[in-house]
């Protein structure tokens, strides 16, 4: 990308920006919060960054700790992502917005944080929320604030310069707040704004997460705006649900009911369903629901395929929290971000210099049977792809594995189709398991032998296997059906003994009677594991840290351990090309 600005690397000559306000972002409130505050680590950031198993072409800043993703955009030729960041330390602390740039939403270019506590309305923080695209061609944010009386308050933003395409200065009014907590709300549980969407009534309508103490109800407060600056509270949320805890960075936006085109935020009425999600603090995953939206009285309704609490659907059924879509008007399509948080412990997240990334962005698009959403990498991370393997009609008999060469497999994406013969061996499937996979997956582990299955891919694998990431399906019977269970299994992912390595796992909903194939494409980028079973119908991630299978050392390995045998029908493999990953600031 060319530019006559003035570019500066490494990442810490930004830390200069800050001097002015450091003293006072370094002092803790005591608010709730989903983050654990380590005093002694939150400001401590070494003077090198250990680079073992930092993630190649996952989105990170070159050192220190990231969380949400905030205000994805595209705005004059150029993707925006803003992101919670810690620029002093690699645990959370001391947040500012994170900003960066792309043409493709691959590789990417570091400007300075845009927005950073300066003001009494932020000036303990500035957390999570969403931009939107005004008339004009103009962009907004709005982002929670914690004031001088240690409020969560929601605050508003707008471009210091509209002809600047980086969008690098951004002003805040000071007649902010806009949305302050009124008498009766929880000002510890008010956040994360979404991006706006127009109502035919006249309004600009939005939703914050909330929740109500009395019953533990999580809410998507509902404010309506006429000009994006003065903000009323309509009297009844746009949702709510009962014991589900504070709902954090909730997302409300349409889907069409065919095909794969994107649609506006604002667009409502016939052939689309919508979406809210919510990331429940209670369980740190994210949930959605389809539903209808009701936009005379404001009110979201899910449809009865759509599990309205804890068991319901996930985008991703690993680690993954605190995601947020835009609609992208290029290539119109809906695309997803999601934060991967580290597993490992805060004290080695410190030591090597860096924490959290954000996961390949997805495009997202309803199902043909309207039950559920279906996620894939965006296209353009296809052209990372180089060294390309492949593997057909090979057999993966019971109790067999077999591994896949030429490639480096510490960075790879991996797409295979698995043919099942026969599934008459299935076992029959626990009932009391139903909308609890991950402790299914947890009883059901990769090296639990089964009648069909488990069988799918060892990765980020010692060659003695001692060290292996298990991505995997099994096949159960429930009376004439049949139950796909997916699961990554990490358990025996390192020799090292302080990683936390849970499963994670989720059902697949497909029809194995007919077609009697699946498949699997799992991206894989040192440190992270990021899987899609069923051309993206469920997704699992996992966060993994071997101390022998890394860069030359780690090996990728098919694998059946299920009593009937199973065939690789195909199988493609490529090693991942290192995108521009935010080495320089532009000034």
């Amino acid at each position: 990308m060319e530019t006559s600005n003035r570019v500066f690397s490494p990442w810490f000559l930004a830390i200069a920006v800050y001097a002015c306000f450091c003293s006072m972002i370094r002092e803790r409130i005591a608010v709730e919060s989903s983050h654990v505050v380590y005093e002694t680590l939150q400001g401590s950031s070494p003077s090198s960054v250990d680079p073992t198993l930092r993630t190649g072409y996952h989105f990170r800043p070159p050192r220190n700790w990231i969380n949400d993703p905030n205000g994805p955009l595209y705005y004059k030729d150029f993707y925006h992502l803003f992101y919670q960041y810690n620029p002093y330390g690699s645990v959370w602390g001391n947040i500012v917005w994170g900003h960066s740039i792309s043409t493709d939403l691959i590789n990417w270019k570091a400007l300075t944080p845009a927005i950073y506590p300066s003001k009494p309305f932020d000036i303990f923080g500035c957390w999570s929320g969403s931009a939107t695209i005004l008339p004009g061609d103009k962009p907004a944010i709005l982002y929670t604030g914690i004031d001088t009386q240690k409020r969560q308050v929601q605050n508003i933003a707008f471009p210091a310069n509209l002809s600047d395409p980086y969008l690098r200065e951004w002003v805040k009014p000071d007649y902010n707040p806009v949305m302050p907590p009124e008498t009766g709300l929880n000002s510890s549980s008010f956040r994360d704004p979404t991006t706006a969407w127009y109502n035919p009534n006249g309004h600009w309508t939005l939703i914050i997460g909330n929740k109500r103490d009395a019953d533990n109800r999580g809410m998507a407060l509902l404010y309506r705006s006429k000009d994006f600056v003065k903000w009323v509270r309509a009297k009844h949320p746009l949702h709510s649900a009962k014991n589900s805890g504070m709902w954090e960075c909730p997302d409300f936006y349409p889907v069409a009911l065919r095909g794969k085109l994107g649609l506006d935020t604002s667009v409502i009425g016939a052939g689309v369903k919508h979406v809210l999600k919510m990331s429940l603090d209670l369980t740190r995953y994210d949930y959605y629901t389809l539903g209808k939206y009701d936009d005379n009285l404001d009110k979201y309704v899910p449809q009865n395929t759509s599990l309205d609490n804890h068991s319901g659907l996930r985008y991703d059924y690993g680690n993954f929290y605190a995601s947020k879509t835009f609609y992208d008007p290029v290539k119109l399509r809906r695309i997803l971000w999601g934060w991967a948080n580290e597993s490992d412990t805060p004290k080695v997240d410190s030591d090597k210099g860096w924490a959290g990334i954000q996961l390949i962005p997805r495009t997202i698009w309803l199902h043909r049977n309207g039950r559920q959403l279906l996620q894939w990498p965006i296209e353009e991370f296809d052209t990372l792809r180089h060294k390309h393997v492949s593997v057909a009609n090979k057999l993966a008999p019971a109790g067999g594995l077999f591994e896949v060469k030429d490639i480096q497999s510490n960075q790879a994406d991996v797409e295979i189709t698995f043919d099942i013969p026969n599934l008459d061996k299935a076992e029959d499937f626990d009932r009391s398991y139903i909308g609890n996979a991950q402790a299914f997956c947890g009883k059901n582990t990769a090296e639990t032998k089964g009648g069909v299955g488990p069988f799918g891919l060892y990765v980020l694998a010692s060659s003695d296997l001692e060290e292996r990431t298990a991505v995997f399906f099994k096949i159960f019977k429930n009376g004439n059906k049949h139950v796909v269970l997916m699961c990554n299994d990490p358990t025996r992912s390192t020799k090292r003994e302080d990683i936390y390595k849970p499963t994670f796992a989720g059902f697949v909903d497909v029809d194995l009677s007919k077609a009697k194939r699946i498949s699997l494409r799992t991206l894989i980028d040192n440190s992270v594991v990021e899987s899609f079973g069923a051309r993206g119908k469920t997704c699992i991630t996992s966060r993994v840290y071997p101390a022998v299978a890394i860069g030359k050392d780690a090996h990728l390995f098919v694998f059946n351990n299920g009593a009937e045998d199973v065939k690789v029908s195909e199988l493609n493999a490529w090693e991942i090309r290192k995108p521009e990953m935010n080495q320089e600031i532009i000034y």
